[in-house]
């Protein structure tokens, strides 16, 4: 059996010695050069683009404008699954090239030249005059009735707004003898860094088109390039290589319409597009930043009586992912903490900012801050422990969520805490500096969260999966799941190769995509590749076993039932004996003149059911108090994802997770000029970036509770690292020095403004 252990990485060799091939890898030397002009004011219209002087440069072979783009189809970012329903489709607001600019940063004109120093020469030549309008940056001011109108569809800027209603809440805060905790919690705009910017290129062949892109989400950009030029879906292609990470940046459409369309403008022309770093910060995706604001009514036992929350979802300028972020995380606040009487409301409000897409954790770190900063601040003001506190009040087993149908079928929160606080000694540390003084002082804290694995019931959740059986007795897998450099392909490759019973060497996984080839899949997001390509898998790989025990009936005159396939060899059950091997059958089966059969199977899995994912993070903090800086001497997070295919895998994924969040939670943020609107710190110098100096050693603890639901145990791991690492490190600053720092991160210049407000310096 494979799944359970620590195989080896299938593309690691390559990846080791430099040999994969990445977009940039791939794409001919002939190919044009794109550089995407920017709008330079946050709101307004373009009037004019005078780019005479730029097509005199040597070397450019066009200019495009937003004024070039004649037939104007709007279109949808998000990576989600098209559904038929229009209710349930997302906002299709953005168009290639765009006039009417709302943020700074805007697509407005596109230069085509045959290198980069033309191209760059071309941009600076480029003049565009505008008509300039007011703009807003923040979330809650965006929302007044004088601020500019974004969006003439949506009045006050109110993208979406949802509400949770249970029990009640205003008879709730009645009962006698409680405790009123509240709180405004923030988080900023952060990018996702990924190693790899987005790259993807173009080229016509015949009346098709062909895109490579460095994407999550191949089939999903094949139906939106389609709808954003107003082409037949099954007239383009969309090939994706391996990829330099992600994050749910490339689980949006960022510029594969734009590069498709430039291309068809030049006659088929290949034409590449590879975005600078600066402009990945400003002109792809970021993470929504998020203000809540939560009231908790405590009881003098430490119980909830009755909780409030409302929150404000910073969206930028245009749709992308919207409301589910921020509903995500709202659909966690009653179910964190069960309580009888709760009242939420999420909005999602468009600002003339950078637009907010999908990013690790997709609204739950956003979530977590808040959830777990504020739980923090009621265990505090009631005297209780934080760990107590939260035993107390988290989900229980057997909890039941009756609109997803998910169970927590384990007693997984104490569990989780209990593996984290004997990893760490919690329990001494957190008595030993207890009432500290001095410049130097010490801190432990905790934060726990909620997850669910994949996105039904919301929405759609299939996988295909073909296998093909060749003529050695080795298989070749195909899914429309994507490595995007998180391990995926070794644990498909695992679970195939203890379905069907061959050696895990004999499993070729086919890593890049092609839609012309690959099976439907909707492709990497929402932790579910694991959960849900388990059972196309597992479907599959049983079908081509039942195949290939039929066809070993002729050969053996043994009947299928009294067959197995054991480490590539075929066996019979009664007696154990091994009657001929799996590279035997598969070449007679090919080559017999009697009996010719291509062994194969393919098969489509819809999931109908989803799996709660759970765990913790401690961390450990040296505070110095006269210059206001953290140190992050300790850290470990524990996670309940079910069964894991492979522990070291597992690990790994969790040890990038935990980066991402100690960058949330110390350092990370995006700057705005609140006079031009402008991004200022869109480089990888003044972002700061968490680094391997900013890391103690990073400590993964498991508890393997096997999810019922799942076709191999399995549930969500890849997101879940990332959500509460930020919110355990500020407990453990505000244990540390009595400094509840709620704007996120805990850098100096929040730290500081804390410390002074409190007197402590």
């Amino acid at each position: 059996m494979y799944v359970g252990k620590k195989v080896i990485r299938v593309d690691a060799y390559d990846k080791a010695i430099g040999r994969t091939k990445y977009t940039d890898d791939l794409c001919d030397k002939s190919a044009y050069i794109v550089r995407v002009l920017h709008s330079q004011i946050a709101h307004g219209r373009v009037v004019s683009i005078d780019t005479s002087e730029a097509e005199k440069i040597p070397g450019v072979v066009k200019v495009f404008t937003c004024f070039d783009v004649t037939e104007k189809h709007y279109f949808p970012t998000a990576g989600h699954p098209w559904s038929t329903d229009p209710d349930h489709q997302d906002v299709a607001d953005r168009l290639v090239l765009t006039e009417e600019v709302r943020f700074y940063g805007d697509d407005i004109a596109a230069v085509v030249a045959l290198d980069e120093v033309s191209a760059a020469q071309a941009l600076r030549a480029v003049k565009v005059t505008y008509e300039e309008y007011p703009f807003v940056l923040d979330v809650q001011d965006a929302m007044k009735d004088d601020a500019p109108q974004i969006h003439s569809k949506y009045p006050n800027n109110i993208l979406k707004h949802t509400s949770i209603r249970k029990g009640d809440y205003e008879q709730a805060i009645q009962e006698p003898g409680l405790t009123k905790v509240e709180g405004w919690y923030e988080t900023p705009t952060v990018q996702h860094c990924h190693i790899e910017n987005f790259i993807c290129y173009a080229q016509m062949e015949g009346d098709r088109i062909t895109i490579t892109s460095s994407t999550q989400i191949p089939h999903i950009v094949r139906r939106i390039v389609g709808q954003a030029l107003g082409l037949d879906w099954g007239s383009i292609r969309v090939i994706k290589p391996y990829i330099g990470g992600g994050f749910g940046n490339k689980q949006d459409i960022l510029y594969e319409p734009l590069c498709a369309w430039l291309c068809m403008q030049l006659g088929g022309h290949l034409v590449k597009l590879d975005v600078p770093r600066e402009d990945t910060f400003v002109s792809n995706r970021v993470r929504h930043a998020i203000r809540s604001h939560i009231i908790s009514w405590v009881r003098p036992d430490g119980t909830f009586a009755a909780r409030k929350l409302e929150a404000f979802s910073d969206q930028g300028a245009y749709a992308s992912h919207g409301h589910s972020i921020v509903a995500k995380g709202a659909g966690a606040f009653p179910q964190l903490y069960p309580c009888e009487n709760v009242e939420v409301d999420a909005y999602t409000v468009f600002t003339n900012k950078p637009v907010a897409g999908a990013m690790r954790g997709y609204g739950i770190p956003q979530a977590m801050w808040a959830v777990e900063c504020h739980t923090e601040d009621v265990a505090a003001k009631m005297g209780l422990d934080p760990a107590f506190f939260r035993r107390q009040n988290l989900m229980p087993k057997g909890y039941v969520d009756p609109f997803s149908k998910n169970e927590l079928y384990h007693d997984t929160f104490n569990q989780c805490l209990d593996k984290a606080m004997q990893a760490i000694d919690y329990e001494r540390k957190w008595k030993q500096y207890q009432n500290q003084s001095g410049d130097i002082r010490r801190g432990i804290g905790i934060a726990v969260f909620w997850y669910n694995t994949a996105v039904w019931p919301i929405s759609l959740e299939t996988a295909s999966c073909r296998m093909v059986l060749n003529q050695d007795g080795s298989l070749q897998v195909q899914l429309g799941e994507t490595e995007i450099g998180q391990g995926a392909d070794t644990a498909f490759a695992q679970m195939t190769a203890d379905v069907l019973g061959v050696p895990f060497d004999k499993v070729h996984i086919m890593s890049c995509q092609d839609t012309d080839v690959t099976p439907f899949g909707t492709g990497a997001y929402a932790s579910r590749q694991t959960y849900t390509a388990g059972f196309a898998i597992r479907q599959t790989a049983l079908l081509l076993k039942e195949r290939i025990l039929e066809y070993a009936h002729d050969l053996t005159r043994m009947p299928a039932y009294n067959l197995d396939i054991q480490n590539g060899e075929i066996v019979r059950t009664t007696d154990g004996r091994t009657l001929l091997s799996l590279k035997e059958l598969s070449t007679e089966a090919l080559y017999s003149l009697s009996n010719s059969k291509h062994l194969s199977a393919e098969t489509t899995a819809q999931t109908k059911s989803n799996a709660y994912s759970f765990g913790c993070t401690i961390a450990e903090v040296e505070v110095d108090i006269p210059m206001c800086q953290v140190k992050l001497l300790n850290i470990v997070n524990a996670h309940d994802a079910g069964t894991l295919v492979n522990p070291a895998l597992a690990e790994a994924q969790v040890h990038g997770g935990m980066s991402m969040g100690i960058g949330f939670g110390l350092s990370e943020r995006m700057i705005f000029d609140p006079k031009s609107g402008r991004t200022l710190n869109n480089n990888l110098l003044d972002y700061k970036l968490s680094t391997f100096m900013d890391h103690p050693r990073l400590k993964a603890e498991f508890v393997e509770n096997p999810e019922p639901t799942s076709a191999f145990g399995t549930k969500s791991l890849g997101e879940p690292p990332a959500c509460s690492v930020a919110p355990a490190i500020r407990n453990a600053v505000y244990h540390a020095t009595g400094a509840a720092v709620d704007t996120a991160p805990v850098n100096p210049h929040n730290l500081f403004r804390k410390l002074k407000d409190q007197g402590i310096l």
